[in-house]
């Protein structure tokens, strides 16, 4: 059975409704290789007092070491929100395949920070809206 971007995405909630019970900003995030998770997590920036403690972040980080590779280009991030700039940075030297989120982040998102510059990698693919309406609340 080939599992698609909802299914995916609603794997992604999960880990976003784990970070509201634990008062964090609810932000989600899983790394997918062919069709397998392989890491999965969700903002800590309270609990570990870490600005840099997103769920992207954490989530490439585990990816890494669980391939032990430096890039995922062949890997798939799937976030509940638009990623922020620093996010942006980390895709983009991990050379990620695809990105996919779900809402969009008016006040901290790449889009609306870099306008028509694109942040990442030159052959990594985007695409967004995915669960969007379940991803914003």
């Amino acid at each position: 059975m080939l599992l698609n971007d909802e299914y995916f995405m609603r794997q992604a909630l999960k880990e976003a409704e784990e970070a509201f019970a634990n008062d964090e900003v609810p932000v989600g995030a899983i790394v997918v290789i062919n069709q397998k998770i392989i890491s999965r997590a969700h903002n800590q920036v309270e609990l570990l007092n870490d600005s840099t403690a997103h769920a992207e972040i954490l989530a490439l980080t585990s990816a890494f070491n669980f391939l032990g590779s430096k890039y995922l280009t062949d890997a798939t991030l799937y976030v509940t929100l638009e990623p922020c700039l620093m996010c942006c940075g980390a895709m983009y030297w991990g050379k990620i395949g695809r990105i996919v989120y779900g809402a969009s982040d008016e006040k901290n998102g790449f889009k609306h920070i870099v306008k028509d510059n694109w942040p990442f990698h030159p052959k990594t693919e985007l695409v967004n809206g995915i669960l969007e309406d379940e991803c914003a609340a």
